[in-house]
């Protein structure tokens, strides 16, 4: 893994993307990750970890949550961006409205 971090350090900022660079303050090396399911992550060296982060908060179902990929997948079929209004755009401020006083 450190040959990882090494790689990363030549190009990224610290050699990481994220608040992990707090890593540095306590002497360790941030775990890279590879893929992740449910509640779990796997590292690139193929070790299996909790995930206590959670993606800060938005993967309160896990990840690839089957009906979010499901979503995603059905989203993406549409297109990806328009520059232009879209009816899930106003369903999903009317939604968020909604839940919030006026």
């Amino acid at each position: 893994m450190s040959d990882l971090m090494a790689r990363a350090e030549k190009i990224l900022p610290g050699g990481v993307s994220s608040p992990v660079r707090a890593f540095r303050g306590v002497g360790g090396t941030p775990v890279f990750v590879r893929a992740a399911q449910g509640a779990y992550l796997e590292s690139e060296d193929g070790r299996r970890y909790v995930d206590y982060i959670g993606g800060y908060g938005p993967h309160i179902l896990g990840h690839r949550h089957p009906a979010i990929v499901a979503a995603i997948a059905e989203a993406l079929g549409r297109g990806t961006a328009f520059g232009a209004p879209t009816l899930p755009e106003v369903e999903i401020a009317e939604t968020i409205a909604s839940a919030l006083p006026s």
